[in-house]
């Protein structure tokens, strides 16, 4: 929610400060070149993802993870422009920006839920395709990634609505009864189900890893997936529970709405700006240094989402013929 609409809901619409602020302008402006990074690697990872290398049951979700990924980290962008635009008083804040405001912050809170739905997703789904197997590679449903993906996608808008429609600014401001019912749904969801969900998910991974270190080299996929929980709880939970304490007037009087409002914006949009390079970094090789930019990009992704998969299913393979032999 914008800092902006919810100072503008307490006196019908928001009225420019006299003098512009030059410290949220800047941080407004450095989070709109960690959009423009973060948006640069989300690019050429789907693009490589999407064309270059065949899909499978992770990559289907990773390209969902980067489609969210892109879509918060562009409405962002949008969003400081905005923010500077009224920071800066270039032209008056009215019916029409606030109405564009309110659009770009349900499409960015969709991409946020739904980033998180299908990190979610993709860390239950190792967790079982390493302790059920033979299910896995046997009676999984062949497009159940596809749904799942969809299914999500789906919830994620229907929160984000929620969020921005029935708790609207005025609402947030007031304590509403049902502003505090979606931002208390909004926090069970979130806090109380996907992150203890991720924490036992990455647990198990983690277990595994130890397991299989000194017998074998170490899946990097189980890595990503362990990073990428880890950037986005300490990224994300923190601010989960502020905007939690911030409707319900639990912070101290001097508490600077605006002053959250940047900083809790700059740690999603670093969430989301740092995962392709989380592929990349680590899935690249080390005999890959002395290769040119793109095949060293393409080899890397191909590392991070296939070798564990193509070995695990050649792996698979040879254990169901020794099996028949000796039946």
């Amino acid at each position: 929610m914008s800092a902006f609409n919810i100072e503008a809901s307490e006196h019908g619409l928001y009225k420019p400060r006299d003098s512009p602020d030059i410290h949220f302008t800047i941080a407004a402006c450095c989070i709109f070149v960690v959009c423009l990074f973060g948006m640069l690697g989300n690019g050429v990872a789907f693009w490589f993802l999407c064309f270059r290398i065949p899909v499978n049951t992770y990559t289907v979700y990773i390209i969902n993870l980067m489609i969210a990924d892109i879509i918060y980290l562009f409405s962002n962008a949008i969003l400081m422009m905005l923010q500077v635009d009224q920071l800066m008083d270039i032209h008056p804040y009215s019916h029409g920006v606030a109405n564009t405001h309110l659009v770009l912050e349900i499409v960015c809170d969709s991409s946020y839920q739904g980033g998180m739905f299908f990190l979610l997703a993709i860390s239950i789904e190792r967790c079982v395709s390493v302790y059920y197997p033979i299910w896995y590679r046997c009676r999984r449903p062949k497009h159940q990634s596809l749904i799942v993906c969809l299914t999500m996608w789906f919830f994620a808008c229907l929160i984000s609505c929620l969020e921005n429609i029935v708790c609207s600014p005025k609402c947030f401001s007031i304590e509403s009864v049902q502003c505090t019912g979606v931002q208390a749904m909004s926090f069970v969801i979130s806090i109380c189900i996907s992150v203890p969900l991720m924490i036992f998910s990455s647990t198990i991974l983690l277990i595994r890893i130890q397991k299989t270190s000194k017998r074998c080299r170490t899946p990097k996929l189980y890595i990503i997936i362990i990073i990428t929980v880890f950037v986005f709880l300490i990224a994300t939970v923190p601010v989960k529970f502020m905007w939690l304490l911030l409707h319900l007037r639990y912070l101290p009087n001097g508490f600077q709405t605006m002053l959250f409002f940047f900083a809790s914006i700059l740690c999603t949009v670093l969430s989301s700006a740092v995962n392709p390079y989380i592929y990349f970094m680590v899935g690249r090789q080390k005999k890959q240094k002395k290769l040119k930019s793109k095949g060293s990009i393409h080899s890397a992704l191909h590392s991070a989402f296939h070798v564990e998969e193509d070995e695990a299913v050649k792996t698979f393979k040879d254990n169901s013929s020794i099996s028949y032999i000796k039946a």
